[in-house]
């Protein structure tokens, strides 16, 4: 079915972000707008991902051209379920970062900036054409350049330069592989690539290209051995930067991998293989690096690490019970992480440390706060019922389905990984006294801060913590949601039926 409003999310943001580029100095008026116009993407998402529930698949061609020729915008089940989440991870981050956030950083275009970053990854989620994916990433990228360097301190500035000159390597072999695609098939349309990948009898030339698409996204998502500039940028921006980017920059490359191998790269045993061992090998060395760092915004650099490894086992098994773990995962985790980050900055805000060794007595001075931060911490645990919980069940079962027993192994041991370390976290940060601790002069003593700020630091907290909550206590609903998703990817001919439909309006 056709339907232009597909691009009203991507439309929306531009018009945000613009709009906001008028109020550059008026840094009141731009906190109020960006959590205003944050609230009505939400609404614009959620119609789109209602119409797409009920109605199916939309897709829109613009220029006047059809398929293959124009350029796609497919909104699937699972692309607007990401534009939905990006949404929500947006209007979260937007108010945190009016309290947390000093208005000397805010001076620099944070506000436009985020709203750019949204739009980017829209666009990434809703594009049917591989170049316009490539595109897209680029918006990424500059956007979050910006974001991750706002404030100009050394640090940050370090990790700026390492984590965008590994993405664009990522770029690069991003392009080489397109390149390939396009010598090989004379095409860009993810649909019509499907179809004419199967074609080709050279299927060394196809893993090699693939290849290339798989290390471009496994640099974005962050997997073993092409992790290393997570770790050491994600805790050097503002809480409320690092909320953003853990959740949803990671989870852009794992949507990207899910969408191409499950769409023009099919039913490669060699790729499936090589996919279990760095699922596998991320599990660990991000298990093991949570382990042994004492900063929270590293110890959850090292879980985002980690997780990538539980998505990218699903795909690696490459059964329908394992893209649904890989799904239902996605989910959980796009809503936890931006959380924990959150969660970490209102923890800096109250002691001026986010060095667990230096902390204590969370529990004991703020009872209800430390219950309210446990639900993302459990959340991430996947303690049952907790949301975290049921996306492991698909992928032991899925792991069990394709004889996968090793990957099952890894599965579990990050799973007692991150209850271990999170374990760490509660003692060191909450459960322990207080007394005797170092003070730290920056540390702003939370209740001195004014109700307002109070409310926008905690109410992101408190929508978010809300949402996990529904993930693993209505887990039902997000099961059918991963097991619709899980089948359309699958089975892709729908998609691709609809793309290379002549009977389309153009935009």
């Amino acid at each position: 079915m056709s339907n232009i409003w597909i691009v009203l999310p991507i439309l929306f943001q531009l018009t945000s972000a613009v709009l906001l580029l008028f109020f550059w100095n008026y840094i009141k008026i731009q906190k109020i707008l960006s959590a205003l116009l944050s609230l009505l993407g939400l609404g614009i998402s959620l119609v789109l991902f209602k119409e797409v529930y009920n109605e199916g698949l939309l897709v829109t061609q613009s220029g006047n051209w059809s398929a293959p020729f124009g350029i796609s915008f497919v909104a699937d089940t699972f692309g607007t379920t990401m534009v939905l989440l990006a949404s929500v991870a947006g209007l979260a981050v937007s108010v945190f970062a009016s309290a947390s956030m000093t208005k000397a950083r805010l001076q620099f275009g944070f506000y436009p900036m985020l709203h750019f970053l949204i739009m980017g990854l829209q666009g990434a989620f809703l594009t049917g054409d591989i170049f316009n994916l490539y595109v897209w990433f680029e918006v990424i990228i500059i956007s979050s350049f910006v974001l991750i360097t706002i404030g100009g301190k050394k640090a940050q500035l370090e990790g700026a330069i390492k984590y965008v000159a590994l993405n664009l390597l990522a770029s690069v072999f991003f392009l080489i592989g397109i390149a390939f695609l396009y010598g090989l098939t004379g095409s860009l349309n993810m649909a019509d690539l499907a179809l004419k990948v199967q074609e080709i009898d050279n299927k060394g030339l196809i893993n090699v290209t693939a290849s290339l698409f798989l290390v471009a996204f496994g640099i974005k998502s962050a997997v073993f051995p092409l992790y290393f500039w997570l770790p050491a940028s994600y805790h050097t921006p503002p809480p409320a930067v690092a909320a953003i980017f853990g959740g949803l920059l990671t989870k852009v490359g794992v949507y990207a991998m899910v969408r191409t191998f499950t769409l023009i790269f099919v039913g490669d045993e060699f790729l499936s293989v090589i996919l279990s061992v760095m699922a596998a090998l991320t599990i660990l060395s991000g298990g093991l690096g949570a382990m042994v760092h004492q900063h929270l915004g590293k110890i959850f650099g090292y879980f985002i690490i980690c997780h990538i490894g539980f998505m990218m086992a699903g795909v690696g098994m490459m059964t329908e019970l394992a893209i649904m773990g890989t799904v239902f995962y996605l989910v959980h985790d796009i809503v936890v992480k931006t959380n924990l980050f959150m969660v970490s900055g209102i923890v800096l805000k109250i002691n001026g440390t986010q060095n667990i060794k230096e902390l204590g007595g969370m529990y004991q001075n703020y009872p209800l706060l430390s219950l309210l931060m446990a639900i993302p911490l459990f959340s991430l645990v996947g303690i049952p019922p907790l949301s975290g919980f049921w996306a492991k069940l698909f992928f032991i079962q899925g792991g069990l389905e394709s004889n996968e027993y090793l990957l099952i192994a890894f599965i579990v041991l990050g799973s007692f990984l991150t209850l271990w370390v999170i374990a760490k976290v509660w003692a060191e940060v909450f459960w322990k006294k207080g007394e005797n601790l170092p003070k730290k002069a920056r540390g702003i003593y939370f209740r001195e801060l004014g109700r307002r700020q109070k409310l926008a630091l905690i109410l992101p907290v408190v929508f978010l913590s809300i949402i996990s909550l529904y993930i693993g206590l209505g887990a039902e609903n997000i099961v059918s949601l991963s097991e619709r998703i899980a089948k359309e990817l699958m089975n892709p001919e729908a998609y691709i039926e609809a793309v290379m439909s002549k009977k389309l309006n153009a935009l």
